[in-house]
């Protein structure tokens, strides 16, 4: 009540609001644009069954009378599938399921529009419209067809049918063949299936036929392309025999054969015939229609062919009956027949099986010795084999076979006819060795070959083997390798050979024996192959450590082979490291290590290898060695003589330190050695060549690598510049004569001046270079300057009587004289060295100033006497 109460109370005040405002409030409407149209209501819409889903198919459109703006919507009826969205704003209608206008032809819809006061609804039906998207489909599957195979060309035998369930053209259906058939054809509208014209059905030659027909369609749009359906379905044509055939002998050509003891009435023969229509069959009757000679007859039911009389009657070997099978009809009257031919030959009876003899009569067993490894090829003259067969014709034909190791020998002949000598050839040589078998086995077969029997024959052929001495005596090794320790006694044994021979006897027996220039310490057994060492012998592994040889195993007709053997001897720890000397004594700088060295004279690892350490030092804190190396340094702390002195309390810092050599072999050795260490420095800009001439002493090939390094450095530098300064020379003393010579008074004089040019070459070596005016472009030019040129003076040319002389000109380099010695590094020689350089410069410089005055007196001298005579 309340609800209803306050619904009334909202209705009054909106009435009275729209009856205070003066303003109407009307429903919307759509717009009925009628069919074909793509907006509006969507009366008399339809849409294709082959439209994409989430295609825009339509856009609702309507208006208010008040212009206020409105919403679209669509619904469908509860239960139904939804296939269309609205969007409310702009009214798009979208697909969102598949259409298939063969399951659903319309869409029933309400449209919806409001303007959020009013609503107007409208029933819609959208028809779906038809696209060629099915296929025909064949009615009845699966097609069976039974036909006579005596129905006549041209009949209809089957109809197929195919319905399309598309409209218009996609829905009409057509037949055709898929593949020619040569038997049959199909009418393309009907569907009825006939026998092609001309053609016949033969249930002798096919039972079945199978036939593929395609049903297509008449072809429509679908997706916006043109597209033809089809279908195919496969009929099935069993044919159904008839009487059409006439009878058929099974397994011809037929031969029977009479034997010396048949008898009359014997079988020799059966012929079977059927009737050529296999599905109803008749009956046969067999008979001989000629060559019988009235001595054989035939059962007419069952076809057996006997003899009727005794085979010394029979005149001739061979026999050719023809022989006639009839169809027995219904009415028991001959319907159809066939005729073969029946060969019946006369042969003697097979009753005797090949026989082996020997030189004694019957035998089969057959033995022979000889020695291994005949020639291939020779034949086995102690063998005396024949092989005889009583019967005759084909009875008496039979190959013979050995039977045995393969392909060692072989049998000659390998076919007989009656009777043959047999003879047996080597084949394979290698194979009748007396070591691998003694005695051989051989199975000597015959059998015979053209007859039902197959008798056969069977003799043992044994061959006892003698020995020869063919084989060499081998070493179970091609190389033996030994280790023995060192100073072993006398007499150790090292090492075992062994080498054997399957000969058999004295030849099999083996001696062995050694030689080379290895062996000299050692024995070895004749017969045992026992290496042992000789009693004197001493082995020393740091003397000689590998021993080889060559060991001989020969037998008694002195055959051999060869094994050599390799001995190791084994180092034992029996040296102890030493020293040089037992007092060191070391000068060590600050910053570089000093080196102790001790030799281990055993030969391996680890009994040479040695460690160092300090055994004692006062104190003991000042110096760390390299267990590895016997590098002494000082502790990284002690950086200065000052850090030193403070330690030792003395000016003069020597210490003395007792260092231990100890090699790492069972049992271990050591030695001890006292190393006297003077410790000095010296300057800073001297601190990295001293370290390396203090690293170098124990290392003199390093120290004079570097030394001849510098040297050649040196050459080159010089070689170089003294070629740049031969060019530039040789350049500036060429004078180009004028074209134009005029005599005139002579002028003053020009003074020269020269400019000497110093340049130091690793800081020993000094050149100098002097110009004058008249080559002040040249040297400008060379050295790439940018800076402004003076005019050079112009030498005055020559008179025409003279001939032109060049102007003299002098350029020369000056080296100082480099003086090396040898210079210790101890600080008492340090002063002398700083005396002796102070006057290797004084005296460098003298003569350098010396030989410039010189010089520059010669050059201007010169340059007087060349511009004599020149006048302008």
């Amino acid at each position: 009540m309340k609800n209803m109460w306050k619904e009334h109370i909202f209705i009054f005040l909106l009435v009275s609001f729209c009856m205070c405002t003066g303003k109407s409030d009307f429903a919307p409407y759509f717009y009925d644009n009628g069919g074909g149209s793509e907006n509006g209501n969507m009366a008399l819409f339809s849409v294709a069954e082959d439209t994409p889903v989430g295609s825009h198919v339509y856009t609702l459109n309507g208006s208010d009378p008040e212009g206020d703006p409105v919403t679209y919507g669509m619904t469908f009826d509860k239960g139904s599938k939804e296939f269309f969205s609205v969007d409310r704003k702009s009214g798009n209608v979208t697909l969102i399921e598949g259409l298939d206008r063969e399951v659903q032809d319309e869409i029933v819809a309400v449209v919806i529009i409001t303007d959020g006061r009013n609503q107007v609804e409208e029933n819609v039906r959208v028809f779906v419209t038809d696209a060629n998207d099915e296929k025909p489909e064949f009615l009845n599957l699966p097609f069976v067809v039974d036909v006579p195979e005596d129905t006549s060309s041209g009949s209809s035998i089957f109809r197929v049918q195919a319905v399309d369930r598309d409209l218009g053209s996609g829905g009409s259906v057509s037949y055709f063949l898929q593949s020619p058939s040569t038997k049959f054809t199909i009418d393309g509208h009907s569907g009825v299936l006939r026998v092609k014209p001309g053609e016949s059905l033969d249930y002798e030659r096919y039972l079945n036929h199978f036939v593929t027909v395609v049903a297509k369609d008449g072809g429509g749009k679908y997706c916006g392309k043109y597209q033809i359906m089809t279908s195919t379905a496969v009929i099935t044509i069993n044919v159904l025999d008839s009487q059409d055939s006439p009878p058929v002998f099974v397994g011809i050509p037929y031969f029977g054969y009479v034997y010396e003891v048949s008898v009359p009435g014997s079988e020799i023969f059966t012929v079977f015939a059927k009737d050529g229509d296999q599905n109803n069959p008749n009956n046969i009757h067999y008979s001989i229609l000629t060559g019988s000679d009235g001595l054989f007859n035939i059962n007419s039911t069952s076809g057996c062919i006997s003899l009727t009389s005794f085979p010394v009657q029979l005149k001739n070997e061979l026999y050719e009956l023809k022989v006639q099978a009839s169809e027995v009809g219904p009415d028991k009257q001959f319907v159809d027949y066939a005729i073969t031919t029946v060969t019946i030959r006369v042969l003697d009876l097979n009753n005797h099986p090949p026989t082996f003899y020997g030189e004694n009569g019957l035998q089969n067993r057959f033995d022979l010795t000889m020695y291994e490894h005949p020639a291939e090829g020779e034949i086995l003259r102690g063998l005396k084999i024949t092989v005889n067969d009583s019967d005759q014709g084909a009875n008496a034909k039979f190959r013979l076979l050995l039977v045995g190791p393969g392909r060692v020998l072989r049998v000659v002949p390998q076919t007989v006819l009656n009777e043959a000598q047999v003879t047996i050839i080597v084949e394979n040589a290698t194979a009748i060795d007396y070591e691998t078998n003694q005695f051989l086995t051989f199975k000597l077969l015959a059998v015979e070959i053209d007859t039902p029997e197959r008798f056969s024959a069977t003799a043992d052929i044994v061959i006892n083997l003698l020995d020869t001495n063919d084989n060499i005596p081998k070493f179970s090794s091609e190389f033996y390798i030994a280790r023995i320790p060192e100073n072993s006694p006398g007499g150790s044994n090292v090492v075992s050979v062994t080498a054997t021979d399957p000969d058999s006897g004295l030849w099999g027996q083996v001696k062995y024996s050694m030689y080379g220039s290895g062996s000299d310490l050692f024995l070895i057994d004749p017969t045992s192959g026992i290496i042992y060492t000789e009693t004197w012998a001493s082995l020393d592994a740091e003397v000689k450590s590998k021993y080889n040889f060559y060991v001989k195993a020969e037998d008694t007709e002195g055959k051999y082979s060869l094994a050599e053997v390799f001995v190791t001897v084994l180092d034992l720890n029996d040296h102890p490291p030493e020293f040089n000397e037992d007092v060191l004594e070391k000068t060590m700088i600050i910053g570089a290590p000093v080196k102790i060295q001790a030799v281990d004279e055993d030969a391996e690892e680890p009994n040479n290898l040695i460690e160092y350490s300090i055994m004692k030092a006062d104190p003991d804190n000042i110096f760390d060695i390299n267990t590895s190396t016997g590098e002494i340094k000082l502790k990284p702390y002690i950086k200065s003589m000052e850090i030193v002195q403070n330690i030792s309390k003395q000016k003069e810092c020597k210490w003395s330190l007792v260092v231990q050599a100890r090699d790492r072999g069972l049992p271990s050795f050591s030695t001890t050695a006292v190393v006297k260490i003077d410790i000095t420095e010296v300057s800073q800009l001297k601190v990295h060549m001293a370290a390396f001439l203090m690293q170098s002493r124990d290392n003199p090939m390093k120290a004079f690598g570097m030394v001849a390094s510098i040297i050649s450095v040196m050459v080159l530098v010089t070689v170089m510049i003294s070629t740049v300064m031969y060019l530039r020379n040789t350049k500036s003393n060429r004078i180009t004569p004028a074209r134009r010579i005029i005599r005139r008074k002579p002028r003053e004089r020009r003074s020269w001046s020269f400019r000497p040019a110093f340049t130091h070459i690793d800081g020993n070596h000094e050149k100098f270079l002097m110009d004058d005016e008249t080559r002040s472009n040249r040297n400008v030019d060379d050295d790439n300057s940018s800076k402004a040129k003076p005019p050079a003076p112009v030498c005055p040319p020559p008179p025409p009587s003279e001939s032109q002389r060049p102007l003299p000109t002098v350029s020369g380099a000056l080296m100082a004289r480099k003086c090396s010695r040898g210079s210790s590094w101890k600080s008492k020689k340090k002063s002398s060295d700083d005396v002796q350089k102070s006057r290797r410069n004084k005296d460098s410089s003298s003569i350098s100033s010396a030989l410039v005055s010189e010089l520059k007196m010669k050059i201007e001298q010169k340059i007087i006497e060349a511009n004599q005579g020149y006048y302008y």
